[in-house]
């Protein structure tokens, strides 16, 4: 994706963002946006009528510049309900095995995933941490809206754990303001992440933006990294109201 080593196959707006995997034909930077567009306005009516999704704060969301969306995560369709609940164009991280998949089916997953705004970045490889900060980097640096779970993973059991402090990093880098978010009540409805969600209700809560200019450039600094990182998760925890767990979700997971 980048000069620094961070994974191909990065779906943006600028042609200096734009790469491709070896063999691989090269993308537009018009296509990624106009793909976008027309699965959010096909998908969007489909998703809504499936969760009548209850949105909140919405206008706590900037029309326009960097923005980093920082929120809890409860199940997989969080990454779907989200997006088409904000008025702009949101990119978010995920698994590069999305995208890489054989044969017919594997390239229309990969024109889906990436057509919602997902940036495919192997997470699982040494590397995966510096991946994930450089392409949210380069998102902001765009003037893009970037989503962001600062847990790191799924919920194991429904509450709220301590978050990462990549976010922390991300707002000092680049100056951009966070939107905290809440998901409430999609683990009900698509339980453990798996399977087919069922249509139910669910709330999607946005607080107002948080910026931390006072720190500019202290994002070498881990005491402030983190708490700036516990400054967002507290306010993710005012939002969603779930409890509170001093512990890194993959270090539940592993227990």
């Amino acid at each position: 994706m980048c000069d620094q080593g961070v994974p191909a196959s990065i779906v943006l707006t600028c042609t200096d963002l734009i790469r491709t995997r070896p063999g691989r034909p090269a993308t537009t930077p018009e296509e990624p946006l106009s793909r976008l567009t027309v699965i959010k306005a096909v998908l969007g009516p489909i998703l809504r009528l499936m969760f009548r999704p209850q949105v909140e704060g919405a206008k706590n969301i900037p029309g326009t510049g960097p923005v980093i969306l920082a929120g809890n995560h409860l199940t997989f369709i969080d990454s779907m309900i989200m997006p088409i609940c904000c008025g702009r164009p949101v990119f978010y991280i995920g698994k590069d095995e999305y995208v890489t998949g054989k044969g017919l089916k594997g390239k229309l997953m990969a024109w889906f995933f990436t057509g919602c705004g997902m940036i495919p970045v192997d997470r699982d490889g040494g590397r995966g941490g510096v991946a994930a900060l450089m392409t949210g980097r380069r998102v902001l640096d765009e003037g893009h809206a970037f989503a962001i779970y600062p847990e790191g993973t799924r919920s194991p059991d429904g509450r709220l754990y301590r978050g990462r402090t990549g976010i922390a990093r991300l707002t000092l880098m680049t100056g951009a303001p966070v939107v905290p978010f809440a998901m409430i009540g999609t683990d009900k409805l698509q339980p453990g992440g798996a399977g087919l969600p069922r249509p139910g209700k669910v709330t999607v809560r946005f607080g107002e933006p948080m910026e931390f200019s006072r720190y500019e450039g202290m994002d070498r600094d881990r005491y402030v990294l983190r708490a700036v990182t516990d400054s967002v998760m507290a306010e993710v925890m005012r939002l969603s109201g779930q409890e509170y767990v001093d512990m890194y979700a993959t270090k539940a997971k592993a227990a």
